[in-house]
């Protein structure tokens, strides 16, 4: 593997991408191990926990292998304190062993062990033990702090996460080498940590592009059952006259075909699509409350009464009557334990122009989504204040302009009034989707504005070219050292 002009010096050929969590849903890891495979011509191997499926590309490649962990159980409600207690000694234990056998015993040894981070414990110390054993390179790959993830449940002051501080930042500091995904923790690795990390920007790969509208028909046909017959949910779209019979017409929501041509509808609802982990550090209340807002503004605008009958402004928008704001839909991408609380909570909102639905997408499918939607919003705010949500980056890829969360470094990221909007409460949020919506689908100059600016974001640059300036002269060097 070469590097800034340096000859071959990987003795093996090999490199280990190491992550303790589900591997369908650590995007950034799959791309690592494509581009050590394409671009660094290596032979990859992945030990990781299985779950959701990787991307195609991935799966396919004939030098990727992966190698999957048994998960740890999920510990039975309604345990004796001291059990749990006991199980959560236990996991970290169980964990370091499973980890050690599989990257010590299980894949062939490797140039360069790359390790994602969060979690910390056990991972980097396994890891480390691992690269020493094998006489291999030790990259961390810093997404995140894994001590401000665990004080969100526990408490800052807790003595696990001083704990958990210490064995992150002990382990850490022995690494080869690091990555991380912003200037801001960049800077708070060496002032702090005293870590030199290289700046790794998330970019999109190239499947993530502007839907084609062959693409979006065909998507839209195939969600419709999702889409227009939900389980537990009552709103404009199963309500509205816009069921499936018109998929047997093959015609759904938002598109139609007329003889061999595919056509948007003039009456769809805009498309907002956000993406989520249903955890604490996503505040999905947030978006509740905005589209309680905007559904209420809207009524407001239009001096509607608060007594007509969602029925009948559903039966009129289906007979073709138009408005000056659009109906919402939000459709909600993600999995994770907070999901069931906020589904009850939607079913009890009864709004006349927004709905929801939650689903989870495929890897192929959910880049089809985001190329296929109207606005992007993200409601992550960073246990640390210092990374940056991949799905901002996905949805700049596909040319989809985005709403978020402001916090400490989002603006690394999103450039207001060029590619997005910044909001900090519910309401900022409804103003915002008012203010982009107004005229939709044919006069949102301010929307149609936002996505121009996005399209340049997203093509200016990309996953493999970051990767190749940035990545590929780290792993390089530290190959060559440890080799020397």
């Amino acid at each position: 593997m070469a590097g800034g002009g340096k000859k071959n010096v990987g003795r093996r050929g090999r490199a280990c991408v190491v992550v303790l969590g589900d591997l369908g849903r650590s995007p950034r890891m799959q791309y690592h191990a494509l581009s050590l495979a394409r671009q660094a011509s290596l032979e990859v191997d992945i030990v990781a926990y299985g779950g959701s499926v990787p991307h195609g590309a991935v799966l396919s490649h004939p030098s990727i292998h992966i190698h999957t962990m048994t998960q740890w159980p999920i510990t039975p409600q309604g345990l004796p304190k001291i059990f749990c207690i006991i199980m959560l000694l236990l996991k970290p234990l169980i964990q370091f062993f499973m980890l050690l056998w599989f990257l010590c015993r299980k894949i062939p040894s490797p140039d360069v062990f790359i390790v994602q981070n969060p979690p910390s414990v056990p991972t980097l110390v396994a890891v480390k033990w691992a690269s020493s054993l094998r006489r291999s390179a030790f990259i961390i790959d810093w997404h995140n702090f894994g001590y401000t993830l665990l004080g969100l449940s526990l408490g800052r002051s807790s003595r696990f996460v001083s704990v958990y501080h210490w064995f992150e930042k002990h382990y850490g500091k022995m690494a080869d080498g690091s990555l991380c995904v912003t200037k801001a923790m960049q800077h708070e690795l060496a002032q702090n940590w005293g870590i030199s990390a290289t700046v790794l920007y998330d970019q999109p790969p190239e499947f993530f592009h502007p839907a084609l509208l062959e693409e979006k028909h065909e998507l839209f046909c195939r969600l419709g059952e999702n889409i227009c017959h939900p389980h537990g949910f009552r709103d404009f779209v199963c309500n509205g006259g816009l069921g499936m019979q018109k998929h047997e017409l093959n015609e759904n929501l938002f598109t139609a075909q007329v003889g061999t041509d595919i056509v948007l509808n003039p009456n769809r609802p805009a498309l907002v699509v956000s993406s989520t982990s249903w955890t604490p550090d996503e505040d999905f209340g947030l978006l509740l409350e905005a589209a309680v807002m905007y559904d209420r503004r809207v009524a407001a605008i239009l001096n509607e009464d608060d007594s007509i009958n969602e029925e009948v402004l559903w039966d009129e928008i289906s007979q073709g009557k138009q408005y000056v704001y659009p109906r919402l839909l939000f459709i909600i991408t993600g999995k994770g334990p907070e999901k069931e609380k906020y589904e009850d909570k939607i079913r009890r909102l009864h709004l006349k122009r927004v709905a929801f639905r939650t689903m989870w997408l495929s890897a192929e499918d959910y880049p089809r989504l985001l190329g296929s939607a109207d606005l992007g919003v993200c409601l992550h705010t960073s246990s640390s204040g210092l990374d940056l949500p991949m799905k901002v980056v996905d949805m700049f890829g596909c040319g989809l302009p985005v709403c978020a969360v402001s916090y400490s470094c989002i603006t690394e990221l999103v450039k207001v009034e060029r590619n997005g909007f910044l909001f900090s409460s519910s309401s900022e949020l409804a103003d915002q989707l008012l203010a982009l919506f107004k005229g939709f689908p044919d006069g949102c100059n301010a929307l149609e504005s936002l996505r121009n600016g996005t399209l340049e974001t997203g093509s200016s640059a990309r996953w493999a070219t970051e990767w190749e300036e940035h990545a590929k002269p780290l792993i390089s060097e530290v190959i060559s050292q440890n080799f020397d």
